[in-house]
């Protein structure tokens, strides 16, 4: 049979072709496929399988997924513990109930001062036309407790203004100044002279007040007094005690950068996930599993049961880790709670994954998607670390729609179980508090339930919107209701197709005879397959761009097609490219759906789900490009595409025992 023109250049011969459409009519009838719920069952088994064997043989990704938690516990560890070298000589970041009083605390010397410039002077004083002034300054040196000073480490001056022209002239030579004034036998005044602002140097504070100020005051005082009293050895005795207060809160590698740490450990399996969909998509790996017969539900089940396996495992490690490296936030914290957090972030972050692979068409822009998804998470979870939006003074719908991206949410349960371990008196957020807020936390508005609710939800979403793009946009599972343009572009309407009359007289007669089954509702019980009219149109579309509108017409790929496949013959398509060929195969196998006419396989509808489904348990398809997972071998690859056709696993054993070793 010869049909001319666009879309109809097909001939029947005794011909391979490219694509084979091969009906095994003989299998069918001696062969029993399991069905129902057991082909269920069977299908996940087999694709848990091929999950499993294809990450232990990618062995470094499975170890960065579950053990990369180790490195960066590892890093915050090293930062937390930076950090309290700075400060664990500090009381403010402890709590201080019975403070114990610093009995004279001696003039430093200069060189202790942080940036201070050579040569220095421990002091400088101004008063020196007075001898009296000159013998305190002098007991001053000489009694200044654990250490005299030197007198070239002291400089004088006869007036205040002196003193001021020359710290002018040489800043950051000395810490401070005493101003001496005689002003009768029985009173001398004095003033003190710092600099009070403080100073830091790599991470370090120096607090010119107790540092400098307090020392020179006391040393002044007492021996200011024991010159007017007249005894040098005078016990003058004086204690600097802090108030008694509670500790403020630290700084927290765990609270500051854990969220960034928590979400870049995360996207080492997103990104694999990701990969692994679309590339199951892009090699076609999928198309070719539903062709078989694969369930959706088998697919998706498959893949929810592998990830929360590996999700627990990795969750669990790296509570274990934090609690390893003594992190006040893993100790304190009860474990329950901390680990479903990150149980659940990383959970929902799957079903992020399943559906943002529906938008991606090649497995190498994975990478990308999971970078960029992270570089947005950082930002957004700065924001969220500083306040903004779980405020009571900010809209609870920002706080809505902020709260549909999974690292904002992240970074919310870090904060929050952070602010429960901030001191050391805090005791964390038991089982039982998780629905509370922490303490002496006024402007709370979610809670850690919350952050679960939001985060269980959150994941039904992403499943449910990974669902409905799967079967909406073009893709390797053997097509979408919408075949070109996407959401993108404005898709104009299917034109009826024009009937042609074929010039050959077979490919005429062999089209009545089918329109006259279908006249008649009848087929031929020597027919397998019947093809009534078959059409395949793509829609023109209207794809607008950057400052350009690219307009396209419909285009038929296969145009009114009627012709039988009679039982037991070879029936082969052959024609030109573009003829068709490929085009009536991809619609007799569901992987294109067909916008005119129809096609009967042993009675199923090419039409109908429930057809196609059918269909699939009778059909084989040898595809005209290579189907296979680099990692699995040829005998892995038919123990998998057996189960999902259904063959029972004692049969499909004995099969490949006695051909495959062949």
């Amino acid at each position: 049979m010869d049909r001319k023109g666009p879309g109809q250049h097909l001939r029947t011969a005794l011909f391979k072709p490219p694509a084979l459409f091969h009906l095994r009519v003989k299998e069918k009838k001696n062969m029993e496929l399991v069905k129902g719920f057991p082909l269920l069952y069977q299908q996940f088994t087999a694709l848990f399988k091929k999950n499993l064997l294809l990450s232990w043989r990618n062995k470094s990704a499975s170890f960065l997924q579950l053990f990369s938690s180790f490195f960066f516990m590892f890093l915050l560890f090293g930062i937390e513990k930076a950090t309290e070298s700075r400060t664990k000589s500090s009381t403010g970041f402890k709590t201080v109930t019975n403070p114990q009083p610093m009995w004279e605390p001696p003039i430093p010397p200069c060189e202790e001062k942080f940036y201070v410039k050579m040569p220095c002077f421990d002091f400088v004083w101004s008063g020196n036309d007075s001898s009296r002034i000159g013998n305190i300054v002098t007991a001053i040196m000489n009694n200044n407790p654990n250490r005299q000073i030197r007198p070239e480490k002291v400089k004088s001056f006869r007036t205040q203004d002196e003193v001021d022209d020359w710290l002018f002239r040489n800043p950051m030579q000395v810490p401070g100044a005493l101003h001496f004034v005689d002003a009768s036998p029985s009173l001398i005044t004095y003033g003190l002279q710092t600099n009070s602002t403080p100073v830091i140097r790599r991470g370090h504070f120096e607090d010119p007040t107790f540092k400098f100020q307090i020392p020179l005051q006391i040393a002044a005082e007492r021996e200011i007094a024991r010159s007017i009293i007249g005894v040098p050895t005078y016990n003058w005795k004086v204690g600097l005690t802090e108030y008694a207060h509670p500790a403020k809160p630290a700084f927290s590698a765990v609270a500051t950068v854990g969220p960034a740490f928590f979400l870049a450990f995360t996207m080492f399996g997103f990104v694999l996930q990701i990969t692994n969909l679309v590339a199951e998509k892009e090699l076609k790996l999928r198309q070719a599993m539903n062709m078989t017969g694969l369930y959706e539900s088998a697919y998706w089940t498959s893949w929810i049961i592998w990830e929360g396996i590996i999700t627990f495992i990795s969750a669990l490690l790296l509570v274990l880790f934090g609690m390893m490296f003594q992190f006040d936030f893993f100790k304190k914290n009860n474990f329950g709670v901390l680990f479903l957090v990150f149980l659940l972030f990383q959970v929902n972050m799957i079903g992020f994954a399943f559906m943002l692979s529906t938008f991606i068409s090649k497995a190498s822009s994975g990478t990308t998607m999971g970078f960029s998804i992270f570089i947005v998470g950082f930002m957004t979870q700065i924001i969220t670390i500083a306040g903004f939006p779980y405020k009571k003074s900010i809209s609870s719908i920002l706080r809505f729609i902020w709260s549909f991206f999974p690292p904002n949410l992240l970074a919310k349960a870090v904060d929050l179980l952070s602010d429960a371990t901030s001191t050391p008196e805090a005791l964390g957020i038991s089982w039982k508090g998780r629905s509370k807020c922490p303490p002496d936390t006024d402007d709370c508005v979610m809670t850690i339930n919350d952050v679960y609710t939001w985060l269980i939800c959150l994941f039904f979403l992403w499943f449910a919107l990974a669902i409905y793009f799967d079967n909406i946009f073009p893709n390797g599972k053997g097509g979408g209701k919408v075949e070109e343009g996407g959401m993108c572009s404005c898709i104009t309407a299917i034109p009826q197709q024009d009937h042609i009359v074929p010039d050959d007289e077979d490919v005429l007669e062999e089209e009545n005879i089918v329109k006259n089954d279908v006249k008649d509702n009848t087929v031929n019980p020597d027919v397998a397959v019947q093809i009534r009219g078959l059409g395949k149109t793509y829609p023109g579309a209207t794809q607008i761009g950057c400052f350009k509108c690219k307009k396209t017409s419909p285009y038929h790929a296969l145009r009114d097609l009627w012709v039988n496949f009679r039982k037991d013959q070879l029936f082969c398509l052959l024609g030109p490219n573009g003829a068709g060929k490929t085009t009536t195969i991809n619609c007799l196998t569901g992987i294109t759906p067909v916008t005119g006419g129809d096609a009967l396989v042993y009675g199923h509808s090419v039409r109908s789900t429930v057809g196609m489904s059918g269909i699939r348990q009778i059909i084989g398809v040898c595809p005209q490009f290579d189907i296979l997972w680099d990692a699995l071998s040829g005998e892995e690859h038919l123990e998998l595409f057996a189960s999902i056709k259904g063959l029972p696993r004692l049969q499909s054993n004995r099969l490949l025992k006695n051909h495959w070793h062949r």
